[in-house]
């Protein structure tokens, strides 16, 4: 348990085998249409940090940052994932958000994951693949130190309960060299 109050995250650090994250890294990182999102920001269009790709059941569209994702299909990397995260997060997910983070200056600024078609409680499933990261929560109304997870190869973060109601994340950049990184985290649209 990463979170004593106000959440519920569980860290699973090994969930997958390491040949079976070094499979499913490459399979993704070669099979899937990456897509290179422009954000606006101060008037201005500027790529993401990262890039990404959304897949999942058809008609399960989702929107975050002024963008609207309609899905892909789900390929077998992407269910055979699904089916072993399903039993543990305790739902059957319809869409995952994928990013791959190029290196150490790919980030992503803090967030919750809180749009409306996500629901009122959301359960999100994040895998990791690939390089070593740092994750962080903050609760966004304690002034309390910041809570850290080095997201390793093969690991499984699992968010539900209040979490996103009180508590924020992000994926800081860092100098250090860091391979990269394919996070999946997959949702319930409603």
């Amino acid at each position: 348990m990463i979170l004593a109050q106000d959440g519920e995250v569980i860290f699973y650090a090994n969930f997958f085998t390491p040949m079976e994250s070094d499979r499913l890294f490459h399979d993704l990182y070669t099979g899937i249409h990456w897509c290179q999102e422009h954000l606006q920001m101060f008037g201005k269009q500027i790529p993401a940090p990262r890039l990404t790709a959304w897949h999942g059941d058809v008609g399960k569209s989702y929107t975050y940052s002024r963008l609207t994702h309609h899905p892909q299909p789900w390929t077998a990397p992407l269910t055979l994932i699904r089916k072993r995260i399903e039993p543990i997060a305790q739902v059957q997910f319809n869409g995952v958000l994928l990013n791959l983070y190029r290196n150490g200056n790919d980030s992503m600024a803090w967030h919750s994951d809180d749009e409306p078609e996500l629901g009122p409680n959301p359960i999100i499933g994040s895998v990791s693949l690939g390089g070593t990261r740092h994750f962080r929560f903050r609760h966004r109304y304690q002034k309390a130190n910041p809570v850290g997870v080095n997201l390793t190869h093969g690991s499984l973060l699992i968010m539900g309960g209040s979490t996103q109601h009180f508590w924020q994340h992000q994926l800081a950049k860092t100098s250090r060299p860091v391979r990269p990184r394919i996070n999946l985290t997959f949702r319930v649209i409603r």
